[in-house]
């Protein structure tokens, strides 16, 4: 798994609207986030607690945001689901556990969705499908 450091060095925003970012910032120390080109609105200053950037806590997060990226691609939210998709990319190129490289985003980025539950046993709503099915675009 990367190192925060490295993330800080490495790692390019894809999203439009920053919500890699937002996931990622709850496990940079406040006095860090500038570092990432982070910042909190006035009144949040001296308040961000973060979480440990632990494996462990990556996954919990990771799941959420699969979940959320299914959620998203099965009710064929476009731009929400591709945005969890860069996202749920993001969280595997951390972790680096085989799927950093994975680059497979028909149907609403079903693919990226499915390969992460699987490896991770997380829920799998499409089941045996790839998720490159044409019955998720109808």
């Amino acid at each position: 798994m990367k190192t925060l450091q490295q993330v800080k060095e490495m790692y390019k925003s894809q999203t439009i609207d920053g919500r890699d970012l937002a996931r990622l910032m709850q496990f940079i120390p406040e006095e860090e986030l500038k570092d990432f080109g982070l910042e909190l609105k006035d009144g949040y200053i001296g308040t961000h607690k973060h979480i440990e950037f632990t494996k462990e806590n990556v996954l919990i997060q990771l799941e959420k945001d699969v979940d959320f990226g299914f959620e998203k691609a099965l009710n064929q939210r476009g731009i929400s689901a591709g945005l969890m998709a860069e996202v749920v990319q993001m969280w595997n190129w951390i972790l680096e556990e085989g799927l950093e490289d994975f680059d497979d985003y028909p149907m609403y980025g079903l693919p990226i969705f499915k390969a992460t539950a699987v490896k991770y046993g997380f829920e799998n709503p499409i089941g045996e499908d790839t998720g490159s099915e044409r019955s998720y675009n109808e």
